[in-house]
C-alpha cells in the first residue's frame, strides 16, 4: 500500500510550483533545471514532491494548450497578465483539464488561495473570475451534475 503524503502536501506542492513556474516564465530555462535548483535551494518539508515534479514538468509541456483555454476569458494578452497570476492561472487550467479527479471547486479554491498568497492585492478576484469561466467550459458535466 502506498503511503499518502500528509494532508496539505498538494497545497504545498502548488505553492512551490507557482514559484518554479514563475521562474520558468521569466527565464525560459528548462523546467528540469529549474526544478533541481528549486529543490536544492528551498525547504520542501511537507510538500508532495511527486505532484510538484508533475506540475513543474507538465504545465510547461502543455502551455500552448493551457493558454488557448485561458485566452478567450482574459481582458488582455496572456503575456500582459502579471507573471505570478499567469503561473497560477496555468496551474489551475492544467488541473481543470488534466486532473478530473480533483473537483473543480478545489482547483478554484486552491488557485484563489495561491493568488492571495503570492499575487497582487486584488489578483485573487481576477484569477477566480477567469478560472470560473475556464471551469464552465472544461468541466461543464461536473458543474451541471453538482447543480442538479
Amino acid at each position: 500500500m502506498t503511503e499518502l503524503p500528509e494532508k496539505g502536501g498538494r497545497n504545498r506542492a502548488r505553492q512551490a510550483a507557482v514559484q518554479a513556474i514563475y521562474q520558468w516564465q521569466l527565464t525560459e530555462q528548462p523546467p528540469d533545471q529549474i526544478e533541481s535548483h528549486f529543490i536544492s535551494d528551498h525547504e520542501l518539508d511537507g510538500v508532495d514532491l511527486e505532484y510538484f515534479h508533475h506540475l513543474v514538468r507538465e504545465v510547461p509541456r502543455h502551455w500552448h494548450q493551457i493558454d488557448d483555454h485561458l485566452g478567450p476569458y482574459l481582458d488582455r494578452t496572456i503575456d500582459e497578465v502579471d507573471p505570478v497570476e499567469r503561473a497560477i492561472l496555468r496551474i489551475g487550467t492544467f488541473e481543470l483539464e488534466f486532473h478530473p479527479e480533483i473537483p473543480y471547486k478545489v482547483v478554484l479554491n486552491e488557485a484563489v488561495e495561491l493568488a492571495k498568497m503570492f499575487g497582487a492585492e486584488h489578483g485573487h478576484k481576477f484569477v477566480n473570475a477567469v478560472l470560473d469561466k475556464v471551469a464552465a467550459k472544461l468541466r461543464s458535466n461536473e458543474i451541471s451534475r453538482r447543480a442538479s
